[in-house]
């Protein structure tokens, strides 16, 4: 008797700084901000349920450690009363003076204290607010030139950070988020696979799994629906930002298709074939309002992107699976990149 596969769930998520400040680092600023109390109201108008937070998004990191805890408790309150559901918090230790060579890779002892520390606080946060996960995205874990770093030195920091991040908490589950660049010239875990091994190293790895964002795997040239199949097949596929990039420039953060729709497409196919969010896992968007739009439209590419991205879940549910294996079987690639391409045309 064939064992029934299980279909992929999906809800969805964004971080609060999806709604973008009016701010344009090349001039003035293009529209008045939302206050946090705006940013949270939109989220079940725009069909969304889950919610992303870096710590300082919960509590301002200047706080005292109770008046953060007492803060946390509050942003739980409106939480639940909007009917929203924590994904996960993030140490924002990159926007800290002390971090801008690093933060746990940094050659500064007294600042690789610090960075736990704050990782310690985040984590308190993120359970004060009814989540267990943690997102590391290594920022500034990196160098403009080699010689700044003994690199394998660094790669051993950031394991021992891990580790002391992981016996803080026994319930804690660490997201890596890899980004081959930016701030830093040089990153020390560019990809999937440096994130997968480094997990892989520390003392607990079924606690330790991967995010991966579309625009970052572009960044390094790389497919994201590759990596996302080669985290899944490590199952450490623990949640995505989906976005989109036009080619190699800084992250950009687009609309999810809007740059490469058959991208998008393999993204939602890999995916599907493994029933993601059938586990809980949440699709979590990072993406940019375009920077000169108005204001009373600019929620619009969190709207696009969700329903973009169910559009392309239909699209390829819609095709005959079946004749996608004759297909390869026969090794006749060129119709089936026709196939492909004529669903995503609707002909």
């Amino acid at each position: 008797m064939a064992v029934k596969k299980k279909k992929a769930e999906y809800r969805f998520s964004f971080g609060p700084w999806n709604i973008h400040e009016g701010a344009d680092p090349f001039g003035p600023p293009v529209r008045e901000s939302f206050t946090w109390d705006e940013k949270i109201r939109t989220y079940r108008k725009l069909g969304f349920t889950g919610i992303q937070f870096h710590d300082d998004d919960v509590a301002d990191a200047s706080l005292p450690f109770k008046a953060a805890m007492d803060r946390a408790k509050e942003v739980k309150k409106i939480l639940n009363g909007e009917g929203l559901e924590p994904e996960f918090t993030a140490p924002r230790l990159w926007e800290d003076d002390r971090g801008i060579d690093g933060a746990f890779t940094a050659n500064d002892p007294k600042v690789r204290r610090w960075a736990v520390d704050r990782t310690k606080r985040c984590i308190d946060i993120g359970n004060a607010i009814g989540t267990h996960k943690m997102v590391i995205w290594p920022a500034r874990e990196g160098t403009y030139i080699r010689e700044a770093k003994d690199a394998a030195a660094a790669y051993d920091l950031f394991v021992d950070y891990l580790n002391k991040a992981l016996a803080y908490d026994s319930k804690l589950k660490i997201l890596i988020e890899p980004k081959p660049n930016e701030p830093m010239d040089l990153a020390y875990c560019p990809t999937i696979g440096h994130a997968i091994g480094l997990a892989y190293r520390t003392k607990d790895p079924k606690r330790v799994g991967a995010l991966i964002e579309s625009a970052h795997a572009i960044l390094a040239n790389l497919d994201p629906s590759d990596e996302m199949a080669y985290a899944i097949s490590h199952k450490k596929l623990w949640s995505v930002h989906l976005n989109d990039q036009n080619s190699l420039k800084y992250d950009q953060d687009k609309v999810f298709g809007s740059a490469n729709l058959r991208r998008a497409f393999n993204q939602v196919m890999v995916l599907e074939e493994a029933a993601y969010g059938s586990n809980g896992e949440w699709v979590g968007l990072d993406i940019k309002v375009m920077r000169t739009q108005k204001r009373e439209n600019s929620f619009l590419h969190l709207k696009n992107s969700r329903e973009l991205f169910m559009k392309l879940v239909k699209v390829y549910r819609g095709i005959n699976k079946k004749e996608v294996e004759a297909l390869r079987e026969a090794r006749d690639y060129e119709t089936l990149d026709r196939m492909i391409l004529d669903a995503l045309l609707g002909s």
